[in-house]
């Protein structure tokens, strides 16, 4: 087997080369095929997915049989003023590693987001649920997930949210930090999701793209919460001393609208391969717990 992973050097993709190092993640062994299997990790600097003849030079010469696209344009409040840029990255760059992929019979599995939806809702949205992004951050997330469907037949869409592991920024080690050196926090309390470990997420996607059940796809940690919920159960599992009030969005300026609910159901998980995401606090729990072994 020969897989390609773009974005390498990102949260997820050293999650899922962590994954494949070892063999196994917290959920459980991954297949013996990746044992043996030929594995690229580009970044950026390796390779610009926005430009279509380098995508198509490297996916010709390397002739996957998988992709893994982790790279995107994250940053959610930068999109609104760098509006073509983080269409170039997470909408032409799926697009090209789609039509490169559909080339060389490749299967790809592009990664998404929960701020495809409005976040006008009360119930977690299904893969079915029409999208109607808020922001430039999910409208590039939506065309590059229209441009997979349309460029290559061999496609998994795998939505994800509040996405949080060992390597590099998020939301996690900013409550900590913060925590530590204020002792006093101030987190929204009117906005809803489904915090998400990246070993979890892992674990799913290598299980996935050795199948042929193409499609979209919910994966996150299951439960839902407030972005305070998910401070205070930081705080109280690293045991730092230090007081979390909630405030409502209008409190804090930004330059991208956020989904006020964006949980998502990992439906059709269970209705292919199996949902294994564990509910978010437990995972959030062993999170930490492996943290402070170290």
């Amino acid at each position: 087997m020969k897989l390609l992973i773009t974005g390498a050097r990102g949260q997820l993709g050293i999650q899922l080369r962590s994954v494949l190092e070892r063999g196994k993640s917290e959920l459980g062994k991954i297949d013996d095929i990746y044992s043996n299997a030929d594995i690229k990790y580009v970044s950026h600097n390796d390779l610009d997915i926005t430009n279509l003849n380098d995508v198509l030079d490297y996916v010709e010469q390397y002739k996957p049989n998988a992709i893994i696209n982790c790279a995107a344009y994250t940053n959610v409040d930068r999109c609104e003023s760098d509006i073509d840029n983080a269409f170039k990255v997470n909408a032409i760059g799926p697009r090209n590693l789609a039509i490169a992929s559909h080339i060389v019979d490749a299967k790809l599995l592009h990664i998404s987001t929960d701020y495809v939806f409005s976040g006008e809702g009360n119930e977690p949205y299904k893969e079915y649920d029409m999208p109607n992004p808020v922001s430039v951050y999910g409208k590039s997330k939506l065309l590059g997930e229209q441009y997979v469907r349309d460029f290559c037949d061999k496609y998994f869409i795998v939505r994800t949210a509040w996405l949080y592991g060992k390597y590099g920024k998020n939301f996690v080690y900013t409550i900590i930090n913060a925590a530590k050196e204020r002792g006093y926090l101030e987190v929204v309390n009117d906005q809803r999701g489904n915090p998400t470990n990246a070993e979890d997420l892992a674990y799913h996607i290598l299980k996935l793209i050795l199948t042929d059940e193409y499609g979209i796809y919910h994966c996150t940690g299951n439960g839902e919460c407030s972005w305070y919920d998910f401070a205070c159960k930081i705080v109280e599992y690293t045991d730092i001393k230090c007081r979390v009030m909630s405030i409502t969005s209008d409190k804090i300026k930004r330059e991208a609208k956020r989904p006020s609910y964006s949980s998502l159901d990992n439906m059709m998980l269970r209705c292919t391969i199996g949902d294994k995401m564990r509910n978010w606090d437990d995972a959030l729990k062993s999170f930490i717990d492996v943290l402070e072994s170290k």
